[in-house]
């Protein structure tokens, strides 16, 4: 196990090290060159950070507080649909919302349009994580407060807030990881980012050293997103006794407070899958071109990638995290974060960083799946993680005890309670996988598109009606991976 744990962990690591020393090389050589156009692709992904987390931010920490701590009519079911903005890919949103505008007669491109998109598509991050901070901190505050005629906003601002604040602020560096990673977004609507000025320099230009400028600089900004997470955490610490005490303290809204609520909360969710169900009413006569040869070899390629990305993934998460459980070592340790880094690189970089590697197409595919498990194994691996973490070590032990060796209790004991969660990891890492836009892009072979990439080609075009059915294929996979969060809304105690 430790040493399966340790070679994957170099591995991982490799396409880091590799881009490390070319970066290294262009700064040594003064040939450090941030393009044309580079300074305002930085800006312009500065300028994206920051007004998704203002109104991303802003509008999951109130859903989150209107539906934990408010009574009004809908609550549960809305709570539930704030879940659903994480099914569409943001790209997929931009392509829809564009076509319908063409229909309709106006033109959706510019900044606010990718703010507005980008921040109802990542908000979920915010929500989940303060709606538990106000439903499991807290309580005992606020019901004090109520009892001294504070209403449900000072009671928010006062209390609820700054105990919610570590939440916030990890939700808010998880937005700004995925806005670092967009990619057809910012292509479709003409913004100038980072990704865009990567994908534009190495894949058009054929300007590499420029792509591994911008590169640097994104991963820059992830590890200062990283950074800044760990130091706000440590710094905002907050107790709080008998976090889990189930007493009531909502505010029942009537009137008009009921009706703003409710409009607030269902809002994300009814431009997110409203007005893709608009696009398929409006273009429902299109919806025979998807049944084409090339739509169901693309689908099938599309499937395979995601089958043998999540499969592996989850084999080499569960060798990292039973190591990681049977030896406490500084250097299983090590190579355990290693191995959970790949998430908060941004997709065009990491493309980046395997092409330094080797830059030949007769291995492009291979370097697209080694890709997809670099980028997705965080996510595999954090759900055998926190179900590893609710297996009492007492469990291992006794069975040690009985005479048991490491195989015996891993293969009897360990692999059927992690049943649920191999399932779950398997299943989010493939829809991923299938939903991914930057890595398949740069990465993919000559005439080797995906559903993603093809639905990009289609929406570039102005023909995204004729990929309906690989469009409503991803909302409807991104649905299913979305639903495997509802146990972590209904469930307050855990």
């Amino acid at each position: 196990l430790d040493l399966s744990a340790l070679l994957i962990a170099s591995i991982i690591f490799l396409p880091i090290l590799s881009f490390s020393k070319e970066g290294l090389s262009l700064i040594i050589n003064g040939k450090f060159s941030l393009g044309i156009t580079g300074k305002e692709e930085i800006l312009g992904s500065l300028n994206m950070l920051i007004l998704t987390s203002i109104f991303g931010g802003s509008l999951g920490t109130i859903n989150g507080w209107l539906l934990s701590n408010c009574e009004f009519p809908f609550k549960k079911t809305l709570r539930v649909c704030q879940l659903i903005p994480l099914a569409a890919p943001a790209y997929l949103m931009t392509a829809i919302l564009q076509d319908v505008g063409s229909i309709m007669g106006f033109q959706i491109s510019g900044m606010w349009w990718g703010v507005l998109i980008l921040a109802i598509s990542t908000y979920p991050y915010v929500f989940i994580l303060t709606n538990e901070s106000f439903n499991k901190f807290g309580t005992n505050q606020i019901l004090a407060s109520r009892g001294l005629g504070a209403g449900p906003w000072k009671s928010f601002f006062k209390i609820a807030l700054p105990m919610a604040l570590p939440s916030f602020i990890t939700g808010i560096s998880l937005m700004c990881m995925e806005v670092m990673n967009e990619l057809g977004t910012f292509e479709l609507l003409n913004i100038p980012t980072i990704s865009t000025g990567i994908k534009e320099n190495w894949n058009i230009d054929r300007n590499p050293n420029s792509g591994i400028a911008l590169s640097l600089i994104a991963l820059i900004i992830v590890f200062s997103l990283i950074f800044i997470e760990k130091l706000s955490r440590r710094r905002t610490k907050r107790w709080s006794d008998n976090p889990s005490n189930t007493i009531s303290q909502s505010w029942y809204l009537k009137g008009y407070r009921s009706y703003l609520a409710i409009i607030l909360t269902s809002f994300p969710a009814l431009f997110s899958l409203g007005v893709p169900a608009y696009w398929i009413g409006l273009n429902i006569d299109q919806l025979q071109k998807g049944f084409n040869a090339e739509i169901f070899i693309l689908t099938l390629r599309t499937l395979g990638l995601g089958l043998i990305a999540a499969l592996l993934a989850i084999i080499f998460s569960l060798l990292v995290s039973l190591s990681s459980r049977w030896n406490k070592s500084v250097i299983i340790n090590v190579s355990t974060f290693i191995c959970g880094i790949g998430y908060a690189i941004p997709g065009t970089v990491l493309a980046i960083f395997l092409l330094t590697i080797i830059n030949d197409p007769n291995y492009y595919l291979y370097l697209l799946v080694f890709g997809y498990i670099t980028r997705f194994l965080t996510i595999s691996k954090g759900s055998l993680d926190s179900a590893l973490e609710r297996i009492s070590p007492n469990i291992d032990n006794a069975a040690k005890g009985l005479g048991a060796n490491q195989l015996k209790v891993i293969n009897k004991i360990q692999i059927p309670l992690l049943r649920g969660p191999i399932f779950v990891g398997t299943l989010l890492v493939f829809i991923d996988t299938i939903k991914e836009l930057p890595i398949s892009f740069i990465i993919r072979p000559t005439d080797f598109d995906t559903l993603s990439v093809r639905l990009y080609q289609y929406a570039s075009d102005e023909r995204l009606a004729e990929a309906m059915l690989p469009a409503i294929l991803i909302i409807i996979l991104g649905l299913i991976a979305s639903s495997t969060l509802i146990p972590k809304l209904e469930n307050k105690e855990n």
